[in-house]
């Protein structure tokens, strides 16, 4: 059993304050009653709620997959730009809703949009060493003294050892376009373990995290909701 108000604002973008007040003048109803106390106790999986007429459709946890474009903040909210939550329907955007695993503001590619802390945690977490398939173009040749010193897992310059990453040529060149998997996620990690051989990172785009990759019918800005079987994929061979 949980508290009304509470079970509106974990649905919705609504605030505690406003979502009093649409109690309170009688917009809701429980199971087409009437409630104006905020803090009566219902089952939200099993009592329907109404607001204005419309029903509310419960959900405990929600998961996103979205195709993130350059230029857009991979955080849930911020007063001055743009964020990956932004992107989201009137209908899909909670308050509780944030990037499981955050991305550069001009990388592009997988963001996983959540409200479960706990999935989000075992991604996050350093034991589980789940890997993240990126792809990469750089800024000049790459060779295998590069390779071996990227794979091998690189020392950045403030002394922090990386992991060891698996490193593919897929097309060579002045401006190779290279792909990488890493098992971490420090701070604007690939382009400081590409630094370490002195080479830029000209355009970065993120594919797959564990067993899950991007679906290449989304267009930048897209997303779609994902199934438990896909979720589970975020965890295959951790």
């Amino acid at each position: 059993m949980q508290r009304l108000d509470k079970i509106i604002c974990s649905q919705s973008m609504k605030s505690r304050r406003e979502t009093d007040g649409l109690i309170r003048r009688g917009r809701v109803t429980v199971n087409g009653e009437i409630c104006r106390r905020p803090a009566t106790h219902i089952d939200p999986d099993v009592d329907e709620i109404a607001i204005d007429g419309t029903p509310l459709p419960f959900s405990r946890y929600v998961y996103f997959m979205l195709n993130k474009p350059a230029g857009i903040l991979c955080v849930s909210r911020d007063p001055k730009a743009k964020t990956v939550v932004d992107l989201l329907s009137p209908d899909d955007r909670r308050r509780d809703i944030f990037p499981a695993g955050r991305l550069d503001r001009d990388t592009h590619g997988l963001v996983l949009l959540t409200n479960d802390g706990e999935l989000a945690h075992r991604i996050l977490s350093p034991k589980h060493h789940i890997p993240k398939r990126y792809l990469v173009r750089l800024d000049g040749p790459i060779g295998q003294a590069e390779i071996k010193a990227i794979e091998t897992g690189p020392v950045l310059a403030d002394g922090t050892k990386c992991l060891p990453a698996h490193l593919t040529v897929l097309q060579d060149g002045g401006e190779p376009l290279v792909e990488i998997t890493i098992f971490e996620g420090k701070f604007h990690q690939i382009k400081r373990m590409f630094g370490t051989v002195d080479r830029g990172v000209t355009w970065l785009k993120r594919v797959s995290m564990g067993g899950l990759t991007l679906d290449d019918t989304l267009q930048e800005c897209e997303y779609r909701s994902l199934g438990k079987q896909e979720i589970s994929l975020l965890f295959k061979g951790c």
